[in-house]
C-alpha cells in the first residue's frame, strides 16, 4: 500500500515537473514498473541496472519516448552474445497504447504471449524470437492492423497458424520458423507481403497458389510436412528471388513455366519425372534426394561451364546421365553433384558429406526407375533383322513404336512381357518370363 502510494507521489512531481523536466503519462509509468517486476537479468546481463522508477523512465535502456508516451520497447542488451532476460511477458504491456515496436533479445522468457498486445493498435514491429514463449498464436494479434513485422521465431509456440493474421493489410515481413507449429498454412492476402519463413514446424496440407501474394521476394516452408504438387505455386511468385520448399512430401512434377527464381531448393521430397530445362535459369538449384529420372537437360551443362550456375545438386536421383566431358573443367565457383544415380559419373566433383561415400546407386534400385519408351531405332533394326535378340522384359518400359501388324523377321526375337504397357504385339518369350503380360498398375506409378 506504501509502494502505491509512493509510486503516485512520484507521479504527481513529475507531472509537475518537480524531479524531472520529461513528464511520462502515468498509465506508461505503472505498465513499465509492472513489465520489470516480471523480468530479470540472466547472469551477466545488466540491462536493468539503469531502470530507476525514481528517475525519468524515457532515459531507461530500450524506452524510447514521444512527448509523455513510451513509443518503443527494447528489452535486452542487443550486443551479440548477451545472455539476455528471464520471466515472463506481463499483460501490462497493452497499456502502452502508443506503442510502435517491441522487440525482445534471445533469453529465457517463458509463458504465451498476452492477448492484451491485441491493445496496440499502433504497433507496426514485433519481434521476440529466440526464446521459450509457448501456446499459441493470439487470434487477436488480427487487430493490430498496422504490424508491419511480426517475427516469433525460435520458440516453442503451437497450435495453427491464426488465419487473421494472413488478412493483416501491412504485414510485410511473417518469421515464425523453429516452432512447433501445426495445421495447414492459411491465405496470405496482404500485397505488401515480401517475406515468409515458416520452416522447421510440423505444418501439414497441400500448396495453393492462391496462398501467397505475388509480392513475395522470399518464402521458405522447408522442414515440415507438406504433401501434394507445386507446380502451379511459381506461376504466381514472379517477384521471389529466394524459395526453399525442402524436407517435406511433395509430389509431382516441375515446373510448367519459365522459372525465373534465383536461389530454389526443392531437395529430400518426392518429385519425380524428368528435370525441366526451364529450371535451367536458377542460379543455385537444390534437386538431390527426390526421384527425378532420365538424362539431365545439355542446357544445365552449359551454364554450369559457363559459370551461370553456381550450385546444382542433382545426388540421389535416378538420373541416367548426364552430356559432359570427362576432360570438362567445372568453374571454382560453381559446385555440382551426381553422386548415387543410375549412371557411371563422367567426372569426379566435391559433394557435400551428407551425400554419402557411394558413387553410383545399385542396379537394383535403378531398374524400377528406367522408365520411358524404347527408342524408335529399336523396332526399325529389329524388323530388318539386323538385331537378332532382343529381349526387354521384367523392366518398367513404358511403349514401343511398333504397329500391331507387323511381323518380326524369323530370325530375330523380341520379348516385352511385365512391363509399365499392354504389348503392341504378341511374341515369343522364353519360359522364365513367366505368363504375365503387364506389370500391376500399382508397381508403375512413380
Amino acid at each position: 500500500m506504501r509502494f502505491t502510494q509512493l509510486l503516485w507521489c512520484i507521479l504527481l512531481l513529475l507531472r509537475f515537473g518537480l524531479l524531472a523536466e520529461a513528464i511520462l503519462d502515468p498509465v506508461d509509468f505503472l505498465a513499465l514498473h509492472a513489465i520489470r517486476k516480471s523480468l530479470d537479468d540472466l547472469p551477466g546481463s545488466n540491462f536493468f541496472r539503469s531502470w530507476d522508477f525514481t528517475s525519468d523512465p524515457c532515459g531507461f535502456a530500450g524506452v524510447y519516448c514521444d512527448g509523455d508516451k513510451v513509443v518503443s520497447l527494447n528489452l535486452g542488451d542487443p550486443r551479440a552474445g548477451s545472455p539476455g532476460l528471464s520471466g515472463r511477458i506481463n499483460p501490462a504491456l497493452g497499456k502502452l497504447s502508443a506503442l510502435t515496436e517491441l522487440s525482445i533479445v534471445p533469453g529465457r522468457i517463458m509463458g504465451a504471449l498476452p492477448a492484451t498486445i491485441s491493445q496496440l493498435k499502433d504497433l507496426r514491429f514485433l519481434a521476440i524470437s529466440r526464446n521459450f514463449i509457448s501456446g499459441e498464436i493470439p487470434s487477436s494479434l488480427g487487430d493490430v492492423r498496422r504490424l508491419r513485422t511480426l517475427d516469433l521465431s525460435y520458440n516453442q509456440l503451437t497450435g495453427t497458424i491464426p488465419p487473421v493474421i494472413g488478412s493483416l493489410p501491412e504485414l510485410s515481413n511473417l518469421i515464425l520458423c523453429h516452432n512447433h507449429l501445426t495445421g495447414s498454412i492459411p491465405p496470405f492476402l496482404s500485397q505488401t507481403l515480401t517475406r515468409i519463413d515458416l520452416k522447421r514446424n510440423s505444418l501439414t496440407g497441400s500448396l495453393s497458389p492462391a496462398s501467397f501474394p505475388p509480392s513475395l521476394q522470399y518464402l521458405s516452408l522447408a522442414w515440415n510436412q507438406l504433401t501434394g504438387p507445386v507446380d502451379r505455386v511459381s506461376l504466381r511468385l514472379n517477384q521471389l528471388n529466394y524459395l526453399d520448399l525442402s524436407l517435406n512430401r511433395l509430389i509431382g512434377t516441375i515446373p510448367a513455366n519459365q522459372v525465373t527464381i534465383p536461389n530454389v531448393d526443392l531437395s529430400y521430397n518426392r518429385f519425380s519425372g524428368q528435370i525441366s530445362p526451364l529450371l535451367s535459369t536458377v542460379e543455385n538449384l537444390y534437386l538431390n534426394s527426390n526421384r527425378f529420372t532420365g538424362e539431365v537437360p545439355a542446357i544445365f551443362v552449359e551454364r554450369l561451364l559457363s559459370a551461370s550456375i553456381q550450385t546444382l545438386y542433382l545426388q540421389h536421383n535416378f538420373l541416367t546421365g548426364i552430356q559432359i566431358s570427362p576432360a570438362a573443367e567445372i568453374p571454382v565457383s560453381s559446385s555440382l553433384c551426381l553422386q548415387y544415380n543410375c549412371m557411371v559419373l563422367p567426372l569426379e566433383t566435391p559433394c557435400p558429406l551428407n551425400a554419402g561415400p557411394q558413387k553410383t546407386r545399385p542396379t537394383t534400385q535403378c531398374n524400377k526407375w528406367q522408365g520411358g519408351e524404347v527408342p524408335a531405332s529399336f523396332a526399325e533394326r529389329l524388323l530388318s533383322a539386323s538385331i537378332q535378340t532382343l529381349y526387354l522384359q521384367h523392366n518398367f518400359l513404358t511403349g514401343i513404336q511398333i504397329s500391331p501388324a507387323e511381323e518380326i523377321p524369323v530370325s530375330s526375337s523380341l520379348c516385352l512381357q511385365y512391363n509399365c504397357m499392354v504389348p503392341p504385339l504378341q511374341t515369343l518369350c522364353p519360359l522364365k518370363a513367366g505368363p504375365q503380360n503387364t506389370r500391376p498398375t500399382s508397381q508403375c506409378k512413380w
